[in-house]
């Protein structure tokens, strides 16, 4: 610290002191600036740099940015906007720039000074990412001139210098994660980054995004830029998907400083897919301007349909949920002081911004339906069908509202359910067949684990209607056991179990009633998968028999490399298991219930948008983008077992 101290500015003395204690407590307390000090919080540290470009961009002055992954796991942010201001700032007496790096809340988003409008979730910007950097330089290329200048470890090496000259305009921001402080990992995820870098494409229309991923020999590089902004979004969400009309309905208006961009299609499907933004933040949890929307889309249908003699006046209105069947739609709101609520930060809580987009969408999307009679129409005859399934599948809704204990033991499903009402601890096996559920009721706690055998292939939820579906009597009964509803009346506090675990043959027939089970989970259950809630059994393939040996081994490779270890004498008993119901009841608790010695693999959902889009590909009605896939993906799968 002593050599680092001699390096400091000569007007960095007590007056000063505030900037340092102020990043010593980014140090201290990181989760609290960045959420954690994982590997989710050394990628949030690259948003907090591309966030202040992408303010560049939203004010009109920048339209480029690039990051790039060094080889040395630091990253370089490049934008080509005004450059960062290196005048005096007044209440520090040092360069803007240094201020912008050394002070908390420092910068043109904060008063309402440069940007009417800026993106970010925290708002902490560049002081946090170097207070947490081993190092941080910039190149600040403005006025005819580079200027830099490097710190370590949020501290000033140097005072801003004038480097060269240039005719650029811009800003450049070099960092490395402080490994102090990031102990698990400070290793960048390209594919993280590459979705975030589309999104914010996505989000920003016209904006080009460069990444690079110098790591490598040959550096792999993706570009991102949509000249149809939110609008080419909805198109990738639908990309494989059957739509009802031919290009997503893109409106645009503002009122009070607060842009509203709004892109919605149906499809011939039945899941709604709605994502919301609010700055280029992600608002999973929702918020103020998805209930604007809501509500005006469903009041907006329906008064269309009246006035166009579709719904007679005896006839009920549509319900939410008939008019966003299919619908995949992006809500993208700017705002110049946005509030966020919830867990995670991730919804939107500004009270004015209900009314002002219940208002601007009303306003045209009624003028679009006007305009255009035959989507209209589409849309209708959509809604139309959806209320009919949803009145049909009224009475199977019924049926699977857990009223009674006593009502889940008579279930045609076979569920043994477990002594335990403590969900916490509580296990719910979903088991292939009837051969394999006897072991599983045999060889299993009671206390803690019920099993629920299921017979065959459930139906693929993909390609059904909620009628269709709630006639499976598989489905209803899962659905019963567990207790918390499904769709939108999901209710997560609900969970009879905090365990819901698929144990299938290793075969193909066990994967894909594995795979259907996950779609129903991902369509209709999706927070249990967000808890982390849903897991898949690994049973092994091979148990070994040497004297009083036994091992159990999950592949060809791991059978023929054990057995190059052990003596040829006795000679070893092999079995193969074609399936769970091969194994006795202390087999299958050994090596596939036993919670001291099984093996899990937890369910959970990295991107929702990208599984969203491998689900219908996988699972929906179009047969060409599936056939592509198995193509390209065929040459990596081994010992497919017919």
């Amino acid at each position: 610290m002593e050599d680092k101290m001699k390096h400091l500015p000569d007007s960095y003395d007590a007056s000063q002191i505030e900037v340092l204690e102020g990043l010593e407590a980014v140090r201290k307390r990181p989760g609290m600036y960045i959420g954690s000090t994982g590997l989710n919080g050394v990628h949030h540290l690259v948003w907090e740099i591309v966030d202040n470009s992408i303010d560049e961009a939203m004010a009109g002055f920048a339209d480029e940015i690039n990051v790039v992954i060094e080889p040395d796991n630091h990253v370089r942010v490049t934008d080509n906007g005004r450059g960062i201001p290196v005048d005096l700032q007044h209440k520090t007496g040092r360069p803007a720039s240094e201020t912008v790096f050394t002070v908390l809340h420092a910068g043109g988003k904060f008063g309402g000074g440069s940007y009417k409008v800026s993106g970010g979730l925290h708002g902490v910007g560049a002081a946090v990412v170097n207070a947490l950097s081993s190092f941080l330089e910039y190149k600040i290329y403005r006025d005819g001139n580079i200027y830099f200048q490097r710190f370590e470890k949020g501290i000033p090496v140097n005072d801003m210098k004038i480097i060269g000259k240039t005719e650029l305009t811009g800003s450049e921001v070099v960092f490395k994660p402080d490994e102090e402080i990031f102990k698990e990992s400070i290793e960048f995820n390209f594919d993280t980054l590459s979705n975030r870098s589309q999104e914010l494409a996505y989000l920003n229309r016209d904006l080009a995004i460069h990444l690079t991923d110098a790591r490598e020999e040959e550096a792999h590089k993706v570009e991102y830029q949509y000249s149809g902004g939110i609008k080419s979004y909805v198109e990738y969400l639908n990309e494989n998907k059957d739509v009802l009309y031919n290009e997503p309905i893109f409106l645009s208006d503002e009122q009070d400083d607060i842009i509203v961009e709004v892109a919605l299609q149906h499809t011939t499907g039945y899941h709604l897919n709605l994502m919301s933004f609010a700055n280029n933040i992600h608002t999973h949890e929702g918020g103020t301007h998805e209930s604007g929307f809501k509500s005006a889309l469903t009041r907006v249908i329906n008064d269309y349909a009246r006035k166009n003699d579709y719904l007679k006046e005896e006839d009920g209105n549509f319900l939410g949920e008939d008019v966003r069947e299919g619908l995949a739609a992006i809500i993208s709101i700017k705002h110049p002081d946005p509030q966020f609520e919830g867990q995670t930060k991730t919804k939107l809580g500004n009270s004015e911004v209900r009314t002002i987009v219940d208002r601007l969408f009303s306003v045209n999307f009624e003028r679009f339906l006007m305009e255009n009679p035959k989507i209209g129409k589409q849309i209708l005859d959509k809604a139309d069908l959806a209320s009919k399934a949803r009145v049909a599948a009224k009475r199977a809704r019924e049926v699977t509202r857990k009223k009674s204990g006593l009502e889940i033991s008579n279930l045609p499903g076979k569920l043994a359910d477990c002594s335990s009402k403590n969900p916490e601890i509580s296990e719910l096996f979903i088991v292939e067949g009837d051969s394999a559920g006897g072991s599983a009721k045999q060889g299993r706690s009671r206390l803690f684990q019920a099993i629920l055998p299921i017979r065959g292939k459930i139906l693929n939820v993909e390609k059904a209607s909620i009628d269709r579906i709630l006639a499976n009597e598989e489905i209803r009964t899962l659905f019963t056991a567990m207790g918390t509803g499904f769709g939108e009346e999901f209710d997560i506090e609900k969970a009879r179990y905090h365990k819901l675990i698929i144990m299938t043959d290793a075969d193909v027939d066990g994967a894909h009633i594995r795979t259907l089970l996950l779609t129903l989970f991902f369509r209709y259950m999706r927070p249990a998968i967000e808890a982390g809630y849903i897991y898949v059994a690994q049973p092994p393939l091979y148990q070994v028999r040497q004297g009083k040996t036994s091992v159990y081994l999950d592949s060809d490779d791991e059978l023929e490399e054990y057995l190059k270890t052990i003596p040829s004498s006795p000679k070893p008993s092999i079995q193969r298991y074609k399936g769970l119901g091969e194994m006795d009841a202390d087999q299958l608790w050994e090596t596939t219930m036993d919670p001291d010695s099984r093996r899990l693999t937890r369910v959970h959902v990295d991107d929702a948008k990208e599984s969203d889009r491998v689900m219908t590909m996988l699972m929906g009605d179009k047969v060409p983008p599936r056939r592509k896939f198995i193509e390209e993906n065929a040459q990596y799968v081994e010992n497919i077992d017919i």
